[in-house]
């Protein structure tokens, strides 16, 4: 089997941008005052705080992409009349440097901050924005996550200035074990997982979801790797053929697991793999016409969905030659719109209250709730398997011929997890 290194392009930006509007569908949102004059061309810069170099470069440019593409097509038309400007800070992915991004974008006097990548990174950013918030009244920030799936984050360390658009580990792995319990054919899996906090969650509640739901199971061997440091999956993949494993779970992201499945194809791996981020930016390419059947993936989102999903992406696609996956992007655009045409504001206290327990109609995934007791998006999971792109599902990652087929999706009560957050809100 061929193995097709995908290229690793990254370029610096920093982007002035704006946003679009999805009608909500509860009745509190459809009795909101209509957006007049009051926001009318007002600016809302936000930060984006995030990697655009290093290995993990190419996930953040293709990110800061996306945020381009749909904050103008939002911007055309939402309902506070707002406009919005995104400032891209590399953080390199450290905390460190994302602290000190986090520091001049608040001298910037930037007050809506966004971060996904690393739940490291995350926080680190909780931890700053609640202690800048308690000293500084009248100069709040709210931290809107688009990407980082550690359940602390609205568990033990949740934060009313906190919101979480992407599903945290715990409801990936809720869809994801339900699918596995069903696959009779998987009976000895390997866990193989990033070194940092989110990695060490997919391996913690991987082992209690099956233990609960397919108890015959064997976990046949597990590792954790250092983040974006390694550059050879050899000996990791040696390691799981050795363990005589059928199936790997991995919730690693970027070059970590495009040079995971680069090394799983040259070594003729043929065992499953369950993954959070197979369509992410070097994977499809890394998997080329490999793995049909044998790679799967947990999401919010999948490729081939219908309606204004299918236009955007497609048109991003023509426009930048690259793919557009980070669905989270269009689901905070259409809560901040929604939250400040509500309030006619662009205060982020008034408008953190708005969204906290704000249920609105998704452009794509249909009806979804920012649940108040911790700000965790509530949404449908869908499970894909990677096959040959056909005229039912034609849309094809990186240009492969292959495409990321749905194969099973979990309404949002079914991906729901509990939590155990005790939010202290303002005023309280």
């Amino acid at each position: 089997m061929k193995f097709t290194r995908s290229p690793l392009a990254a370029s610096l930006m920093a982007i002035a941008l704006g946003v679009a509007f999805v009608a909500p569908t509860t009745a509190s949102a459809q009795a909101r005052p209509a957006a007049g004059k009051a926001l009318q061309g007002q600016v809302v810069k936000m930060a984006w705080i995030d990697p655009l170099s290093g290995l993990m470069g190419p996930v953040g440019n293709n990110q800061l992409k996306s945020w381009q593409f749909m904050v103008e097509k939002f911007n055309a038309n939402n309902p506070a009349g707002v406009k919005f400007e995104v400032v891209g800070m590399d953080n390199k992915l450290s905390p460190t440097e994302s602290l000190n991004a986090l520091k001049s974008a608040i001298d910037q006097g930037i007050r809506y901050v966004i971060q996904g990548n690393g739940s490291s990174v995350a926080l680190a950013l909780v931890d700053a924005i609640n202690k800048h918030n308690e000293r500084n009244p009248g100069k709040e920030v709210i931290y809107l996550n688009e990407a980082a799936v550690d359940p602390d984050l609205t568990n033990s360390k949740c934060s009313f200035w906190h919101f979480r658009f992407d599903a945290d580990t715990t409801m990936k792995l809720e869809a994801m074990t339900s699918f596995m319990k069903d696959q009779q054919d998987i009976k000895k899996v390997y866990l193989l997982n990033q070194n940092y906090s989110h990695g060490q969650q997919v391996a913690k509640y991987t082992k209690e979801y099956l233990k609960r739901k397919r108890p015959d199971i064997e976990i046949v061997g597990e590792d954790l790797h250092p983040l974006a440091q390694v550059r050879d999956f050899a000996p990791y993949i040696a390691k799981i053929k050795a363990s005589g494993a059928d199936s790997v779970v991995t919730g690693n992201w970027g070059s970590d697991l495009s040079l995971l499945v680069k090394a799983a194809v040259e070594s003729g791996y043929n065992g499953k793999f369950f993954t959070y981020y197979t369509g992410v930016t070097g994977t499809p390419s890394a998997l080329g016409t490999n793995g049909a059947g044998k790679v799967y993936q947990v999401s919010y989102a999948h490729p081939n969905m219908q309606g204004q999903w299918a236009a955007w992406t497609k048109e991003f696609k023509q426009k930048y030659n690259d793919d557009f996956y980070t669905g989270s992007i269009i689901r905070i655009l259409e809560g901040l719109t929604n939250a400040m045409a509500q309030t006619q504001s662009t205060d982020p206290v008034k408008v953190a209250t708005a969204m906290s327990g704000m249920k609105y109609k998704s452009s794509f995934g249909g009806d979804v709730e920012i649940r108040k007791t911790d700000h965790q998006l509530q949404q449908p999971l869908y499970m894909m398997v990677w096959q040959k792109a056909d005229a039912k599902y034609p849309y094809s990652p990186e240009n492969t011929g292959m495409t990321l087929a749905p194969v099973a999706e979990y309404p949002n009560y079914v991906s729901s997890t509990p939590t155990s957050c005790q939010m202290k809100r303002p005023g309280a």
